[in-house]
């Protein structure tokens, strides 16, 4: 038998990493996400040289969300490994967290090269710096399975967070947590230091979000007024791939994982 650790998900009535909300007729940030594409592509087909000059803001909200991941994951994984207080069960979930890591990060790449390859929804699509040679480049590439074993532990979990490396921080993390519960009451200060900054970044992750419609609208705005109309035909189909990518290993590998701890899967969505 599988022993799994019985979980308890409870959507929150008031969260309190969310900001409030504003009146009820104030749009949601999905539809306020609809609204900033569409602005985007008009501003990219009427005054293509201000979209074009929009770019920043969508670099920069590319930028807030890669500063977003590492500091949440190390944060919220310490804290599960911590809190549980049990050595045993500690050294299982550290361990089914890494495993877990390396299998959803293989299927996901596997489900991603058969979708591309089946739909080559980029087919006829040329983009700047990306010669003949730099492709073989990164063909001739290839880690041994000593490099890729290596590779998981960091020599500086600055370093890790700096470059996104996120299995180094999975890693570093699960070590962390162990050795924090490890040392007991004299943790307890760390543990709630790691419980703040999970609730800050929560709250920092919902900020940035109220960011996405702007960031959203630039980023079509520069890509349809550099590149014309046209590209949203080839976008269209990469969005759409991507979706059914994305509903597809929601439904087979978060669906499953779901299944085999017993956790109830649509409750576990809401709560996310």
């Amino acid at each position: 038998s599988i022993d799994v650790a019985r979980i308890e998900i409870e959507a929150p009535g008031a969260p309190a990493d969310r900001p409030a909300t504003g009146p009820w007729w104030w749009p949601g940030t999905t539809t306020q996400i609809f609204i900033g594409l569409a602005v985007g592509i008009l501003l990219g087909a009427t005054v293509p040289d201000l979209a074009v000059a929009l770019k920043p803001l969508a670099d920069a909200f590319l930028r807030m969300i890669k500063m977003i991941i590492a500091p949440l994951l190390f944060s919220t994984l310490v804290v599960g490994i911590a809190g549980t207080g049990d050595m045993k069960a500690m050294g299982r979930i550290g361990l089914k967290a890494i495993i877990y890591f390396e299998v959803a990060t293989t299927l996901a790449l596997v489900l991603g090269l058969g979708l591309v390859n089946w739909f080559q929804p980029g087919a006829g699509v040329t983009l700047s710096g990306t010669g003949t040679e730099a492709v073989a480049a990164m063909a001739t590439r290839q880690q041994t399975l000593t490099e890729v074993f290596l590779h998981m532990f960091p020599t500086s979990i600055f370093d890790a967070m700096a470059r996104g490396d996120i299995l180094q921080v999975v890693v570093f993390a699960s070590f962390f947590g162990v050795a924090l519960a490890g040392v007991g009451e004299k943790g307890r200060p760390v543990l709630d230091f790691l419980e703040s900054v999970a609730q800050v970044m929560f709250r920092f992750t919902a900020y940035v979000m109220m960011f996405a419609p702007i960031g959203v609208m630039a980023a079509i705005g520069a890509t349809v007024g550099g590149r014309g109309l046209g590209i949203l035909v080839t976008l269209g189909k990469l969005v759409g791939v991507m979706y059914l990518g994305l509903v597809i290993f929601l439904f087979l590998l978060i669906g499953g994982v779901a299944l085999l701890i017993r956790v109830p899967f649509f409750t576990f969505l809401r709560a996310i």
